[in-house]
């Protein structure tokens, strides 16, 4: 997960501009469009931006445009023309990697999340735009998963309240859904941390710190990314806006009880990637400790047997006009002797460690 992810232009560009970026992936857009009202439901899809075609036996029905991909910045264009958007929303749409923001413009009210993805141990963050009017909602995701197939089939099959509510309402549905996909990724996340976790508490090697460390930073990114979508939320909720009916608010509000559960589960998770790291040098330590103990166990048993082959190792004992001289030397069994005293020697030494749990 790279720590900068948001395109920007050349400072000292136009404000608004629309031109192709080195660093912008073209990545082949798909344009949906949905009209439906409560008896009818018209569904097209095309690799091309075409014009509604705003005839009588459409009229009165709810639109949703939705671009799955990257649109150029000519498609972009058209789009903005088409439905009077303004032309730093477009700016936004174009170099990916915004913060999630809420912004109110004439009739138009723009969101801007982040949607994450947690697959192979490493996390995406995708951007979705979204615009709502009075009679439409535009939909903007440069994943290349659709994120709002549930919301489709919803629309498809005529369940819950989509197609009798208004725009505010499929807003709700869009923005549920992308907030709802941090549930997922934070149950991959737990999944892994538990998996990192039992191989500290068996024998960890430090691969399993670079993991640790991955995630955190992965956790960190997420924080990021994820913290401002509880403004978003709060800022629909407060706002005075007409396109966003009472009964609506109430949907907003179980949404923004959904960002707060997110937030919950990431700063847990982050205290668990610290405490993990915690115990992994904990571990790591208490197994230099058992090898030192071990060692240390080792020397003090031999350091008696050095000290006795190093007496007997002197050759004193060929001095025969001296009382000192080493009798043990001339003795018929004063080697098995010494062998013997030896084995005494280590025998009573590991009795000794074991008594006082030092082995």
């Amino acid at each position: 997960m790279s720590l900068f992810t948001k395109l920007y232009h050349p400072p000292g560009t136009a404000p608004g501009s629309l031109q192709a970026h080195p660093k912008r992936a073209e990545k082949p857009c798909r344009f949906r469009t949905v009209r439906y009202d409560e008896a009818h439901f018209d569904v097209g899809e095309d690799s091309d931006f075409i014009p509604f075609d705003s005839t009588t036996d459409t009229e009165g029905r709810m639109t949703w445009l939705h671009a799955q991909g990257r649109p150029s910045g000519e498609q972009l264009a058209r789009i903005g023309d088409y439905f009077q958007l303004h032309a730093l929303a477009l700016e936004d749409i174009h170099n990916t990697g915004q913060r999630p923001k809420v912004e109110e413009y004439d009739g138009q009210v723009f969101v801007i999340l982040a949607l994450p993805h947690f697959a192979d141990g490493e996390v995406t963050v995708h951007q979705v735009s979204l615009f709502l009017a009075s009679s439409y909602v535009l939909s903007f995701c440069d994943d290349p998963l659709d994120p709002f197939e549930p919301v489709l089939k919803r629309l498809q099959q005529n369940i819950g309240k989509l197609r009798s509510r208004g725009s505010d309402y499929l807003l709700y549905a869009l923005l549920d859904a992308v907030i709802d996909q941090g549930f997922p990724v934070f149950e991959a996340f737990g999944l892994e941390m538990e998996n990192i976790e039992e191989k500290i508490i068996g024998n960890a090697g430090s691969e399993t710190l670079v993991q640790l460390h991955a995630m955190k930073r992965q956790l960190i990114m997420l924080r990021r990314v994820l913290w401002p979508q509880r403004e978003v939320l709060n800022a629909l909720m407060a706002q005075k806006n007409e396109l966003i009916k009472e009964e609506t608010q109430v949907y907003l509000r179980d949404c923004y009880d959904h960002t707060i559960q997110i937030m919950d589960l990431l700063e847990t998770y982050r205290d668990m990637s610290v405490s993990l790291v915690d115990i992994y040098l904990s571990s790591v330590s208490n197994r230099l400790n058992e090898v030192m103990r071990v060692l240390t166990v080792i020397a003090t048993i031999f350091i008696p047997l050095t000290f006795i082959v190093g007496v007997y190792g002197m050759n004193f004992g060929s001095n025969s006009s001296s009382p000192w001289a080493m009798p043990e030397l001339q003795w018929y069994y004063g080697y098995p002797f010494v062998w013997l005293v030896m084995i005494v020697i280590v025998t009573g030494m590991l009795i000794f460690f074991r008594r006082k749990h030092w082995l």
